[in-house]
C-alpha cells in the first residue's frame, strides 16, 4: 500500500482554518503519516502567533510534521532580527513588509504590538520585546524543500533547469516566473503554495495548494497517495487532477 502524505499550504495567521484542516486530516484516518506545511504561517490573518505556537508545540511533541519556510516567514524573521522592512524580491516598489497589502502589522498585532503610523524603530523595539526568541529560532531553522519519492514540496517553486542542490533560497520562497509558465515535466511533481488561487489546482507538472486563506478563502488540506492527490472536505476525499483529466 502506498504511504500517504498530507499537505497544507499558506495558512497566513488563520488559526481556526488551520485547526479545521488538521481535523479533516484526522477524519481521513491519519495515523502517523507525515503532514507537510508549505510555509507562510504569518501575515494577513489575525492569529499568526497562535499558528506558530501550534506548529512549535506539535513539532516539540514529536508530531510527524515537516514545516517548510515561506517568504512571509522570512520577512517576519528579517524584520525582527535586522529591522529589514523591504525584501529585495517584493515586486511592488511601494510595498514593504509593514504595508497593509503584505500584512506584517497583523502579525505584530497578534503579539500585542501596536502600529498606528508610529516610527518603524519604535515598532521594532516593541516587537523585539514581544516576540519570543523561540519563534524566531523556529523560523530560522525551517527547511526550504522536502523530497519525498516522486513529490517535491516547496513554498514557492523551483527555477527550471537548475539542479535541486543548486536551487537558491530566494527562488524557493519567492519565485513565480519562469516557474509558473514552465509547461514541461519536472523531475518531480512539484507541490507548492505562494501564488494564491481561488482553490488548489493541478497543472500536470505542479500542484498549487494556495487557495487564498490569507485573503479569507478556505484553507484546503490534501492527501497524496503516490502522485495521486485528493482534496479533503467535510464530505470526504475529492480527486484533484489536471483540468484535461477531470472526469
Amino acid at each position: 500500500m502506498t504511504k500517504r502524505i498530507y499537505a497544507i499550504a499558506d495558512s497566513h495567521g488563520q488559526i481556526a482554518m488551520l485547526h479545521r484542516a488538521l481535523d479533516l486530516i484526522e477524519a481521513d484516518g491519519r495515523r502517523d503519516e507525515e503532514i507537510m506545511f508549505l510555509g507562510d504561517y504569518v501575515d494577513r490573518g489575525p492569529d499568526s502567533k497562535a499558528v506558530l505556537d501550534l506548529l512549535i508545540e506539535g513539532v516539540a511533541a514529536g508530531q510527524s510534521w515537516c514545516v517548510l519556510k515561506g517568504n512571509h516567514d522570512r520577512m517576519f524573521h528579517r524584520f525582527l532580527t535586522s529591522g529589514t522592512v523591504k525584501d529585495e524580491r517584493i515586486s511592488n516598489p511601494n510595498y514593504d513588509w509593514l504595508h497593509p497589502a503584505l500584512g506584517g502589522m497583523e502579525t505584530l498585532a497578534s503579539y500585542g504590538v501596536r502600529g498606528g503610523g508610529r516610527p518603524v524603530e519604535a515598532v521594532l523595539t516593541d516587537a523585539q520585546e514581544a516576540v519570543p526568541q523561540g519563534h524566531l529560532a523556529f523560523i530560522d531553522g525551517l527547511d526550504l524543500m522536502a523530497e519525498r519519492g516522486p513529490l517535491l514540496f516547496v513554498h514557492a517553486g523551483i527555477r527550471p533547469g537548475i539542479a535541486l542542490p543548486d536551487q537558491v533560497e530566494d527562488d524557493l520562497v519567492w519565485i513565480r516566473e519562469p516557474f509558473l509558465s514552465h509547461a514541461e515535466p519536472f523531475a518531480h511533481l512539484i507541490v507548492h503554495g505562494h501564488t494564491a488561487l481561488q482553490a488548489p489546482e493541478h497543472f500536470g507538472n505542479r500542484i498549487d495548494l494556495d487557495g487564498g486563506a490569507g485573503f479569507g478563502r478556505p484553507l484546503v488540506p490534501v492527501v497524496f497517495e503516490g502522485t495521486d492527490c485528493f482534496v479533503l472536505t467535510d464530505q470526504g476525499r475529492k480527486p484533484l487532477r489536471p483540468a484535461s483529466n477531470q472526469r
